[in-house]
């Protein structure tokens, strides 16, 4: 006994010293993650300190991460303007619809592509994933949207891209790796229907890949400007990022694009620095409530093709 105690003593310690040793390749990762994510996270600093900073410090190049001469003319400016504020709202409601339409999308698609019992679906998956590499081009899909009369309409923003196959892939992997066709056969042997077992059993067990799906989906949708490009003349249309992508095009000239109720008193830079801030507002507080969910589902997601 006396042993036992004695061995079960010395495992013990040599795991907390195991804990508290640190190799050099240990300090070198740690190292090398330190600066991956000071790449990301200071150019995001750099653009806060250049929005909170006075016109004659941002102009003088003498702003890097802590602003200087601190005001907040530009935000001021931001919010008077009526094109903006519009675009943050307007794009807001756009990313909202764009991704609940594409999660009930994906889970429709991935949910019987997972079972064994529906025939032919390794031809139909086969038929969906090739739309990842081969596409008709601009011009057909333009001439397309114009057929359908969708072109300066709010759903030529959502409805061509609401079905993705590399999220349907990742949903699919998670529901054949994740749920238990024993689970499934069970609720059919008490009479449960598809649907029955999609809401009340698939579902509830799929929070972290609907969380992550639901993120891929809204990220995409907020930074993606293209499409509006080709598709939206209407100025009132136009998501938050691609008035941002004009902006950045012509920097001399973005103060102009204010509505004339906006007092503006910022220099072009400064207001870009602040534009795409109060562009970047909504996903940053999206992406703490999600984050837990986030690599959970995507690991889970692809352990199973």
């Amino acid at each position: 006994m006396a042993n036992k105690n004695v061995n079960e003593e010395d495992s013990r310690f040599e795991g907390i010293h195991g804990v508290h040793k640190i190799k050099i390749g240990d300090v070198l990762i740690m190292i090398v993650l330190v600066l991956l994510c000071l790449t990301c996270v200071m150019p995001f600093v750099h653009l806060l300190a250049k929005s909170l900073s006075s016109n004659t410090a941002v102009l003088s190049k003498s702003v890097y991460f802590w602003p200087k001469g601190f005001n907040i003319n530009a935000y001021r400016s931001l919010f008077l303007d009526g094109q903006m504020t519009h675009a943050m709202i307007y794009s807001v409601e756009l990313t909202i619809i764009f991704t609940i339409l594409g999660m009930v999308v994906c889970t429709c698609a991935a949910y019987p592509l997972s079972k064994k019992r529906l025939k032919g679906r390794g031809v139909i998956s086969i038929l969906l994933m090739l739309t990842m590499y081969f596409s008709a081009g601009l011009i057909p899909s333009y001439l397309l949207m114009k057929q359908l009369n969708l072109l300066n309409t709010m759903w030529v923003l959502i409805l061509p891209l609401i079905f993705s196959p590399y999220n349907m892939l990742i949903m699919k992997s998670f529901f054949q790796s994740s749920i238990p066709d024993s689970l499934e056969e069970s609720a059919f042997l008490d009479g449960a229907t598809n649907f029955t077992i999609l809401f009340r059993i698939v579902l509830p067990l799929s929070k972290p890949i609907i969380a992550t799906l639901s993120l891929f989906y809204a990220v995409g949708r907020w930074n993606s400007y293209a499409d509006a490009k080709y598709y939206i003349t209407r100025k009132a249309l136009q998501p938050i990022q691609y008035i941002l992508s004009n902006m950045v095009k012509s920097a001399a000239d973005s103060a102009a694009s204010l509505s004339e109720a906006a007092q503006v008193t910022s220099t072009p830079e400064v207001y870009q620095a602040a534009a795409v801030m109060f562009a970047t507002i909504p996903i940053m507080c999206i992406y703490p409530f999600l984050q837990k969910y986030f690599v959970k589902g995507v690991m889970v997601g692809a352990v199973k093709g």
